[in-house]
């Protein structure tokens, strides 16, 4: 590794998304100098989510450990946001009306009862409704509503306003952002004196407008030699970018679903990471209709599931595709669908306009739980770590203040969470 060497820091993180962004302001406020590396691309799934926190309504068979997990984050995640509106300044469109889930023929219905037996049997507050119960509390359901379950315990939050309170948060704690691509990541001897610690180094390219180096015009100068000798190998920067070199103690990667693709990323970790399209839609109202949606809306029509999320300012978000793709690419057939579900849900969806159609990229999982946690052999108090804290697949928002928390406790010596024992990067050697 060669490039422009800009300074030092006790922790990197790597990615500028929600898990990125609140490791490093929760690690800043812990007294470590953070750098945060971001892409600066609007390819981040926090930007095309939902923003839905429901542990319940998405509680599944088969899945405990990670119901576990997701109880605990939101449990936890109303004091987080709370503590990180006081430190931004900005408001994050918590929603507390929970989550109503609703099927439209008989089939679905059962299909919704099974799982709801499945709840209370594990203990989750699922409380069951009549169809006229429904529209009671959602008065633009269709009228071939049939049935239904409220998880009140659900919230969502605006991810975009979400992100950007963090940011905000993260910068007056004093952590670095820097604009730029991680390529690589490799252990690097920390010296022969004594009481030396091994570190991490890190090999990033980044927009040659965005970092500043002096004129001295020797080989750091910036100039066409900063990237030195080995500047034409596979990861050069191009003509509009210089190569950075980094250092610290401590790295953690957030990368997403891009973690993968990063050099001296474990194997096991690199090929277990994949991308998982989505598709969804931004529908705004018209300033002579009512808002048409309270709570999350959970809607299974004729074996599909779609989900509508409203905000604070009247927005409400419909999604999501799920597809086995790695391109962003916006679909006529996907906008038919999700549009059509979701009219079969709220007919009066058909008045609102069409603000917005998105596709984002989620990091799956091969066995779609997350990953947490160092990926050497030392123990939680071992200096030169790298921790890997990715795969959040479909539950990124939901689990990011737990995240946070999980990597500042293990950059403190300490272990995290018990809820996190079964997400370790271990598992999938």
């Amino acid at each position: 590794m060669k490039g422009k060497d800009i300074g030092h820091a006790d922790v990197i993180v790597v990615g500028g998304g929600v898990i990125g962004t609140a490791i490093a302001w929760r690690v800043a406020l812990a007294g470590r100098a953070v750098t945060l590396i971001d892409p600066g691309t609007d390819d981040k799934a926090s930007l095309v989510a939902a923003g839905m926190l429901g542990p319940v309504s998405e509680s599944v068979f088969g899945e405990r450990d990670l119901l576990n997990l997701n109880l605990h984050a939101v449990d936890r995640f109303p004091s987080f946001n709370s503590e990180l509106e006081a430190a931004s300044g900005h408001r994050t469109g918590l929603r507390t009306e929970g989550t109503l889930a609703v099927a439209y023929d008989n089939d679905d219905l059962a299909a919704l009862d099974r799982l709801t037996e499945f709840r209370h049997s594990i203990g989750l507050a699922a409380l069951r409704l009549t169809a006229r119960e429904c529209r009671r509390l959602e008065p633009f359901l269709a009228p071939s509503t049939r049935g239904g379950v409220l998880a009140a315990g659900d919230l969502s939050v605006d991810n975009r306003r979400y992100l950007a309170a963090l940011r905000v948060a993260a910068e007056r704690a004093g952590v670095t952002t820097i604009t730029g691509t991680v390529t690589e990541i490799a252990e690097q001897d920390g010296g022969t004196g004594h009481g030396a610690h091994p570190r991490v180094a890190v090999r990033a390219t980044a927009p040659a407008s965005t970092v500043a180096v002096p004129d001295s015009g020797g080989p750091d100068s910036g100039g066409p030699d900063a990237a030195g000798p080995d500047s034409g190998g596979p990861d050069a920067a191009g003509p509009d970018t210089v190569p950075l070199d980094l250092t610290a103690g401590d790295v953690v990667v957030a990368a997403g679903w891009a973690t993968g693709s990063i050099k001296g990323i474990p194997d096991a970790i690199g090929t277990a990471i994949r991308p998982v399209k989505g598709q969804l839609l931004r529908l705004r109202h018209p300033g002579n209709l009512p808002h048409i949606a309270t709570h999350t809306i959970r809607a299974t029509v004729q074996g599909r599931d779609i989900y509508l999320v409203p905000r604070e300012d009247g927005e409400l978000v419909v999604g999501a595709t799920q597809e086995e793709r790695g391109d962003r690419t916006v679909t006529a057939g996907a906008v038919h669908d999700l549009l059509r579900d979701a009219m079969t849900a709220l007919p009066a969806i058909g008045e609102l306009t069409l603000a917005e159609a998105s596709a984002g990229l989620r990091p799956g999982t091969t066995d779609n739980f997350p990953i947490l946690g160092p990926t050497g052999t030392g123990g939680p108090t071992s200096t030169g770590r790298l921790i890997i804290a990715a795969g959040h697949f479909r539950n990124g928002i939901l689990l990011s203040a737990v995240t946070a928390d999980a990597v500042a406790a293990l950059l403190a010596g300490q272990a995290p969470h018990q809820a996190w024992a079964p997400f370790v990067p271990g598992r999938l050697a």
